[in-house]
């Protein structure tokens, strides 16, 4: 038998991170320089599936205004409208965005802001060049 030292009570591990709200949600942010690792980003995601619900929905003729279809959504007509927008995101950044390759600052918060109407200037403005070809 070989002899070992004694296991401690307690083990300190320290592990820098900061929290960061994205989403609604606490999220740990490693420092800069560490690769972390991409996940779906579920709020960005269903804010796109609900986006292109209602476009569906205004397109079919089912409800025949956005007030009409905010009050069976149980939501304002203006969030309806900004949310609606969504469906105008270039399909790179919507693909991107489904499958976790969207770039850290596109949050819901920041796609629901401004963003230019061409395809290629959205991708330049969310910096998704950069996380589309990772």
């Amino acid at each position: 038998m070989t002899s070992r030292a004694p296991i401690p009570d307690t083990v300190t591990l320290r592990v820098p991170f900061r929290l960061v709200k994205r989403g609604g949600r606490k999220e740990m942010q490693l420092p800069e320089g560490v690769k972390q690792p991409r996940r779906t980003d579920s709020t960005l995601v269903k804010a796109l599936a609900r986006a292109f619900r209602w476009k569906r929905l205004l397109e079919s003729g089912e409800f025949a205004t956005i007030t009409e279809l905010a009050a069976r959504e149980g939501v304002t007509p203006s969030f309806l409208t900004r949310v609606l927008r969504l469906t105008l995101l270039a399909p790179e950044i919507v693909t991107a965005v489904l499958d976790g390759k969207q770039f850290a600052d596109l949050t819901l918060k920041t796609a629901m802001q401004h963003f230019p109407d061409e395809w290629t200037a959205q991708v330049s403005k969310f910096n998704g060049r950069e996380a589309l070809e990772s």
